[in-house]
C-alpha cells in the first residue's frame, strides 16, 4: 500500500527547494517504509542543489535521515514497525568492499547513492506535480516526511535516546569520527592535525579526545568555532586567517611534524600546509577534495613514508559506527548535541542559507508529528 507524503525538492540547478505531495511505493521485500522524525543537511546536499555533483534533477535529496519504521519487505527480518532507526549511507553488499567490510567504497557506490534510482533503475517515489522525480538518494532521500530505503542502510538505534539527534550520525559525524577512529586509526599518545573544523571537523576532534591522542590542533579561519573545538577536545588552535605559514605554527607545537592530518575543508592550501606539517610515515587523509579544487601535490614530497588517503563516510560499517557513536554519547564523550541547530522542515531554505553561511554547525530539520504527513 502506497503512502502520501510531503516531500522538499530540488526541481532545477540552484533553484530553491519546493515542497510537493508525492506518492512513496509500499516498501520491496528489501525495503523499509520510515516515518521521518529529523534529518540533518549536509554540504552534499548543498553541491547537488547546485550541479557539483551531478545527481539527476528534479530530485529529492537528504541522506541523514532519523525516523521511525512504518513497514518492512517481506525479506526484512532485523526490523520491524515503530523501531527507531537511523538512515547511512547505501552500497550494494555484492563486491569486494562490502563483502570485505568496507562498504563506503562498494564498487557501485555512485549507483546506489547517486543516480536518483534503484539499482535496478526503477524509482518507488512519484508525483503528480513533478514530471521525472528522481528519489532513492543514499538509498534514502529523507527530505521527505516517508523515505523509502533499503534493509542495508537502516541502522536500529536505541529509542531512549532523542531520536531527533541522532540523523547527522548516519553521515557528517560518522565521516569526522570513523576518519580518525576506523579509516586512519589514530593511536593513542598520537599527533593530530584537523583542518576545517564544521561538523566533519569537529566530530573528528572528539574522536580524536575519544582515541587518547596526545596533541589535536585544530586548523579554521573562525575564532568562535576554534574556541569550541578547544572546548571538545583540541589541545591546540591555529586561526589560519591570522598566521602566514600554518605548516610552520603545526611544528612550532610539534617539531617533528605531526603523525595524522585530516583535512575536511577540500581548500588546496590545506594540502600544501598539512603535507609540510607530516612527520616521517605520517599520514593525511582528506575527505572533501573534487576534481574542481586544484589541490595537487608533488610526490616527491611523501618521500620519507608519508601517505595521503582518500576517506568516505569514515571507512565506516554505519550498523556498528552508529551504535558506538551513540555508546560515546551516552558515556558524555561524544557530545555532537552542542554541534546542532533545530529547524522546521517547512524552514529547509533558510537552514540550507544558514548552513552555508557558516551560521550554524550542523542544521537538521524536525518534521511536525501533528501535522498531516502530505500536507
Amino acid at each position: 500500500m502506497s503512502v502520501l507524503a510531503r516531500a522538499a525538492v530540488v526541481e532545477e540547478k540552484d533553484a530553491a527547494f519546493t515542497f510537493r505531495k508525492v506518492i512513496v511505493e509500499e516498501p520491496r521485500a528489501d525495503e523499509v517504509l520510515v516515518r521521518m522524525v529529523a534529518t540533518g543537511i549536509c554540504a552534499t546536499d548543498a553541491h547537488v542543489q547546485h550541479q557539483h555533483l551531478q545527481v539527476p534533477l528534479p530530485a529529492i535529496l537528504g541522506h541523514e535521515g532519523a525516523g521511525v519504521v512504518e513497514r518492512v519487505g517481506s525479506a526484512v527480518s532485523h526490523l520491524k514497525s515503530g523501531d527507531h532507526v537511523v538512515l547511512s549511507y547505501h552500497s550494494c553488499g555484492q563486491c569486494k568492499p562490502c563483502l570485505s567490510s568496507h562498504a563506503a567504497y562498494c564498487d557501485h557506490m555512485w549507483e546506489t547513492n547517486f543516480a536518483g534510482a534503484r539499482l535496478d533503475g526503477s524509482i518507488g517515489v512519484r508525483s503528480e506535480d513533478v514530471e521525472g522525480l528522481h528519489a532513492h538518494f543514499f538509498g534514502q532521500s529523507s527530505f521527505a516526511t516517508y523515505a523509502l530505503a533499503h534493509a542495508r542502510n537502516t541502522v536500529k538505534v536505541p529509542d531512549d535516546v532523542p531520536l531527533e539527534l541522532l540523523g547527522p550520525l548516519g553521515c557528517g559525524f560518522q565521516t569526522g569520527a570513523g576518519a580518525v577512529l576506523k579509516a586512519m586509526a589514530v593511536t593513542v599518545g598520537a599527533s593530530i592535525v584537523v583542518f576545517g573544523v564544521g561538523a566533519v571537523g569537529l566530530a573528528a576532534i572528539m574522536a580524536a579526545k575519544v582515541a587518547d591522542a596526545a596533541t589535536i590542533i585544530a586548523v579554521d579561519v573562525s575564532a568562535e568555532r576554534l574556541n569550541l573545538a578547544v572546548e571538545l577536545g583540541a589541545t591546540n588552535a591555529i586561526n589560519a586567517r591570522e598566521i602566514a605559514d600554518v605548516s610552520a605554527a603545526i611544528r612550532d607545537v610539534v617539531p617533528r611534524g605531526v603523525e595524522y592530518v585530516l583535512d575536511t575543508s577540500g581548500r588546496k592550501e590545506n594540502l600544501d600546509a598539512g603535507v609540510a606539517a607530516l612527520a616521517p610515515m605520517g599520514r593525511f587523509g582528506f575527505v572533501a577534495f573534487n576534481d574542481h579544487s586544484g589541490a595537487v601535490v608533488d610526490a616527491s614530497r611523501l618521500m620519507v613514508g608519508q601517505q595521503l588517503q582518500g576517506v568516505i563516510q569514515g571507512d565506516a560499517v554505519s550498523a556498528l559506527m552508529i551504535p558506538e557513536l551513540i555508546g560515546l554519547y551516552r558515556g558524555g564523550r561524544f557530545p555532537f548535541d552542542r554541534l546542532i541547530t533545530f529547524y522546521d522542515f517547512a524552514d529547509i531554505n533558510q537552514a540550507f542559507e544558514d548552513a552555508g553561511a557558516g551560521r550554524v554547525i550542523k542544521a537538521v530539520l524536525r518534521f511536525d508529528p501533528l501535522c498531516p504527513p502530505d500536507r
